[in-house]
This record gives C-alpha cells, structure tokens and sequence, in this order.
C-alpha cells in the first residue's frame, strides 16, 4: 500500500474511534443521567457531572440561538477545509505522524461536538434535574436541527482555588466541565502550536521558490 492510502486510512480510524467514544459516553450520560447528577469516578478529583451548553467547548455559550447556529457553520466549513487540507498534503507526500495525529484530533473533536449540534435535539427528550432523557421519545426531539445542546460530563477537581482569586475564585482547577470531543481539539491545537512550522512548511517553500525562479528566468533573459 502507498504511503498516502495509508495515511489516509490511519486519519480516518483515528478520527472514527474518537468520535465513536464521544457519542458513545455522550448517549450513556443523556440517557442515565439527570441534569446536574454527579457521579465521582476517582474519588473527588475525577466526576461525571451532567451539564450542557449551547456548542461552544469547556461549556461557554455564543450569542444564543444566531451565535449556536453559526458557530456549527463554521465548526462543519472548518472540518471540510482541515479534511481537504490533510489530503492536500498527503498527496504532496508532506505528511508525518505528528502532523497527521494532530489534524485528526481536531477533525475528531469538532465532528464530536457538530453531531450533538445537529442531531441531538432531535434524536431526545429534554434532560432535566427529575428526569431522564429517552432516545427517539414518540413526542418527538426537544430541538430543531442545529440547535441541539452538546453533552459535558468531565469535572476534574485537582485543587481548591482560592476566594480571592479572579473569576474562578472558590472553585476548584479545573473548573470548565468538558466532553471527549473538547479534549480532542484541545490536544490538536496545542500539537498544532507545537507542529506549526512542518504544517504550513509548503506555503513557505512556494513562497520562497516563487521569488528565486522568477530571478532566475530575468537573468536567462
């Protein structure tokens, strides 16, 4: 098999697994667990705490229903131009490990969270703090497609923060609740930080090469 069709298959059974755990405990936690129910995993630092916001990651919301459905336009444009992007440079065989690893977490993470969008308020009843949700309900979905409300679960509680601290004071670190999806993009952003110069290393050759074989078709003249 050619190095491109193997990464290609590499990228998509990453991106498949991921966003196959994301649902998975995103289904598990809708349909076990009512709004605001904690469930400690590892003693007081690790929970499960059911929450859920309007799309945007670590729980902060954008702008209410105009903000929830452009931000899904941009998350679904932003996984077609990285998706396009990855193959481009697949096929110019400028693809290694990390970049590949680091493209497909952040596709993994924003399809995760684009599926709750687009499908969820469709698919269940409304969670609420007595009750708990059911998949495909007879009534109907609580939302219209793209205005379902992505699933948090993740409150890790690693040490108290002080009162007097901005914001956060009186809560613990970390205080965002997240899912898997958000913990993909996280991951992705940071390794695309890390990894910038070999991602973008074809702009900067064109750029550069552009330049000298111009000068050198003058001087042949």
């Amino acid at each position: 098999m050619k190095k491109s069709g193997r990464y290609s298959i590499i990228a998509a059974c990453i991106i498949v697994v991921l966003v196959f755990f994301d649902q998975w405990l995103k289904i598990w936690v809708k349909t076990n667990m009512t709004l605001g129910e904690n469930i400690p995993v590892l003693g007081n630092w690790l929970n499960l705490f059911f929450v859920e916001n309007e799309g945007m990651a670590f729980g902060m919301s954008f702008g209410q229903n105009f903000g929830k459905l452009m931000l899904t336009l941009i998350r679904i444009a932003m996984v077609v131009f990285l998706c396009w992007y990855m193959r481009r440079l697949i096929k110019r065989d400028q693809m290694d490990v990390p970049v590949l690893v680091t493209f497909s977490l952040v596709v993994a993470g924003a399809l995760g969270n684009i599926i709750d969008c687009l499908f969820y308020g469709l698919a269940f009843s409304e969670s609420t703090v007595t009750t708990v949700a059911t998949l495909f309900p007879e009534a109907g979905g609580y939302a219209p497609i793209f205005f379902g409300k992505v699933v948090d679960m993740f409150y890790v509680k690693l040490f108290p923060i002080p009162e007097g601290f901005p914001f956060f004071g009186g809560s613990y670190f970390f205080p965002a609740i997240f899912n898997i999806a958000d913990s993909c993009v996280t991951v992705g952003v940071i390794l695309l930080i890390v990894f910038n110069k070999r991602i973008f290393r074809d702009h900067k050759q064109e750029t550069v090469t552009a330049p000298e074989t111009a000068d050198n078709n003058a001087k042949s003249l």
